[in-house]
């Protein structure tokens, strides 16, 4: 391990940490942009679970960033908020 100037980036790289970290802040994102869609809107959990043909738990596990929620459903709950879902390779 390095120690002093060492990146963050590459100690979370050496600890084994830094894809799930990235995965998890990526969610994290994605969670808060859906939330802050509905608050512009001003849709409930429940309103958006209707427009989705599901369940308010089924909302409330695509809004958690710590369930493994599928790319389908982020775009069907795109698509309840009128928006689209755009994904790019970098």
């Amino acid at each position: 391990m390095k120690r002093v100037g060492q990146d963050f980036s590459d100690f979370m790289k050496e600890q084994g940490l830094y894809e799930e970290a990235r995965e998890l802040a990526t969610k994290k994102v994605i969670a808060a942009q859906l939330r802050a869609e509905m608050a512009k809107q001003k849709l409930t959990k429940s309103a958006v679970a209707k427009r989705m043909n599901t369940t308010r738990t089924a909302v409330d596990n695509a809004l958690n960033p710590s369930f493994n929620t599928s790319l389908s459903t982020i775009e069907r709950f795109a698509y309840a908020l009128g928006k689209k879902l755009s994904v790019r390779l970098l």
